[in-house]
């Protein structure tokens, strides 16, 4: 059933037995990983895209949550932009109040903060959130929610603006989401939030953008019909070129703003790209049953060649591909990553050593199969010593190419 309308939700992709994306394992602590099905499927009568089954939100947002959002120099461009863009763009007045939802380390807020806006994050995960205030960032440690938002107003009184970036996608019950926002946004204030596109995701066959904390798929027909069922509409939308492709949505109560012309395009882009409709999802599914055969085999021949390949970047993306495509430490020898918080454990279910970027160089492998694809450009300069020692990397989204 539809966690948006109650409506019959048709499956489309099982992608079976998965870990926690972002879970990952002390060595010692194997034996007490959790699994759940990952299934994801389209709700026939309002189109939402979802996941069939749910993880209970305390299991993966919490204090030792791993991800930072400043933990790309291109992010932390793409957050400073933002934060100049929302402040132009939306807060007028003597004294405007920007709350945003899923703040992380707070590395938009703190633009904001410099300037001596007034804000607020609202961040469910310890750790980060006392990163964000180390930063001079002002944050409350919980979940976001109807009950929020009125202690929020009467704390600091409406919001002008409410952002959130890469978190809407992630919470369930949106009904209790937008009847916050109705309690705390200004009579003219906006909504502006950024999540994963579903109609990039089928173009790419980014399937390892499907795990756990993804829990909607978000195209602007299926959140104009959502926004609308509790009185707001979608009046501006934009592609973003982040994250693998991303959709920044603009809302406002209905009546308090005129929809512009980018959401006229996009929703005649997607009636005529047929999203939503069953051979558009099938071909989707047939095209990530391609990637794993390419992919494994691929990975096959190289080990049976002799060659040494490795992973670079445990992200959350990774745990959908290395768990669905059977890839363990038999395939890699370890993933890299940035994050010293992961170094030393092992990468959910498939239990693949991660280590430091730094063991690229000791020695260099000679292929590195990159899970932070999103993050390519930046990484491949970074790395670029690993191209000219003879290294290859291996990439899998739209197709599986070595470079």
């Amino acid at each position: 059933m539809c966690r948006v309308c109650g409506g019959p939700v048709r499956q489309f992709f099982d992608f079976g037995r998965q870990p926690l994306s972002d879970a990952f394992v002390d060595p010692a602590r194997v034996d007490e990983e959790y699994f759940y099905r990952l299934a994801v499927g389209i709700c026939e009568s309002c189109g939402m895209t979802q996941l069939l089954d749910e993880v209970d939100r305390d299991r993966m947002f919490h204090e030792a949550y791993p991800y930072h959002s400043s933990g790309s120099v291109h992010m932390r461009r793409h957050f400073e932009q933002t934060a100049g863009r929302l402040s132009r763009e939306h807060l007028r007045g003597p004294d405007p109040f920007v709350v945003e939802i899923g703040c992380n380390d707070g590395v938009m807020l703190r633009a904001l903060a410099k300037e001596g806006i007034r804000h607020l994050g609202v961040e469910p995960s310890g750790g980060v959130a006392e990163l964000a205030r180390q930063q001079g960032v002002r944050v409350r440690t919980e979940f976001f929610e109807e009950a929020t938002a009125a202690e929020i107003v009467a704390a600091d009184g409406p919001a002008d603006l409410v952002y959130s970036a890469n978190t809407i996608c992630h919470i369930p019950y949106l009904d209790s989401v937008f009847r916050g926002l109705d309690t705390l946004l200004a009579p003219d204030g906006a909504f502006v939030f950024e999540d994963p596109y579903l109609g990039d995701i089928l173009e790419r066959t980014s399937f390892d953008q499907i795990y756990d904390e993804h829990f909607y798929f978000f195209t602007v027909g299926s959140v104009r019909a959502a926004a609308a069922r509790f009185g707001f509409e979608v009046v501006d939308v934009e592609r973003l070129p982040v994250h693998g492709g991303e959709l920044r949505y603009t809302l406002k109560r209905a009546g308090r703003g005129t929809p512009g012309p980018a959401v006229a395009a996009l929703l005649a882009e997607e009636d005529r790209r047929g999203i939503g409709t069953r051979g558009v999802f099938d071909s989707f599914a047939a095209g990530v049953e391609r990637i794993r055969t390419d992919l494994t085999g691929l990975l096959r021949e190289l080990r049976a060649d002799g060659k040494r390949i490795v992973g670079y970047g445990a992200t959350a993306k990774s745990a959908t591909v290395t768990n669905f495509c059977g890839i363990g430490p038999e395939l890699i020898d370890w993933v890299c990553d940035v994050t010293p918080a992961k170094h030393g454990k092992l990468m959910p279910g498939s239990h693949i050593p991660v280590r430091p970027t730094e063991a690229l160089t000791d020695p260099y492998p000679d292929y590195a199969l990159l899970f932070a694809w999103n993050h390519a450009e930046e990484i491949m300069a970074k790395e670029r010593l690993f191209r000219e020692s003879g290294g290859r990397w291996i990439v899998y989204v739209p197709e599986v190419r070595v470079l």
